[in-house]
């Protein structure tokens, strides 16, 4: 029997606006995306590219079509459900680090597991490890102007895994960043789902930076062109 995929979308389409002025951002598109996955969505500006990221972050609705997260139809899902979706099994990382300037890496990291409740000791074990897993527990009581553009995605990288999402969604997390930098933040991303087996869905323009992924996939005026596997995971 085949596993469910974890990410399932089906004829969706998003269109913004209505009559002569609607905007069809997605054209209806199909993907699947097994767990363990590792692809890449890329696409010149307007390709529909951030719009089907954020249906499956659930930061959007889709106009139609059907989105399965491991087999659950979110369309159904209340609004409530729906945050819980993201907060419990969703982690983001965007091209701007988005971290509290006066507040510590640890205490960044840490935020997202003050919203769930946990304890002050449960929440730093578990802020240390997300920085180890990204090479920054040495670096934990640094605020971020104390750190470079790339230490500060790694933060920020760390803060999507404390709460042990099933899928990262990382929006031109390399964006920022000069090439070396971008490598290193690219390595970071490749360990975690190489060892961890985490699920990463990436918006990313730089076609050196897709080849880090599993899949490759290329979207055109909302539609899917091409679905291809990169030359490194080949």
């Amino acid at each position: 029997m085949n596993e469910i995929p974890q990410i399932e979308l089906t004829g969706i389409t998003r269109v913004y606006g209505k009559g002569e002025i609607a905007v069809r951002a997605l054209d209806g598109i199909d993907l699947t995306v097994a767990a363990g996955e590792f692809i890449a969505i890329m696409g010149p500006s307007g390709s529909g590219k951030s719009t089907a990221m954020n249906v499956i972050g659930c930061l959007d609705s889709p106009t139609s079509g059907h989105y399965r997260f491991n087999g659950v139809e979110v369309g159904r899902l209340s609004q409530d459900q729906r945050a819980l979706l993201r907060r419990h099994y969703l982690g983001f990382v965007f091209q701007g680090y988005n971290l509290l300037p006066r507040a510590s890496a640890l205490h960044n990291v840490e935020l997202p597991l003050i919203y769930k409740g946990l304890g002050r000791a449960e929440r730093h074990n578990a802020a240390h490890e997300a920085l180890r897993k990204v090479g920054l527990d040495n670096r934990a009581h640094h605020d971020p102007s104390e750190l470079s553009g790339g230490q500060q995605q790694r933060v920020a990288i760390a803060r999507a895994l404390v709460g042990s999402p099933q899928v990262m969604l990382a929006d031109e997390p390399t964006g920022n960043l000069d090439t070396k930098r971008s490598i290193e933040i690219m390595e970071v991303l490749q360990d975690l789902n190489r060892s961890d087996g985490l699920t990463i869905v990436m918006v990313t323009h730089e076609e050196d930076m897709a080849e880090y992924a599993q899949r490759r996939i290329w979207m055109v005026d909302g539609r899917i062109e091409r679905d291809e596997r990169t030359r490194k995971a080949a």
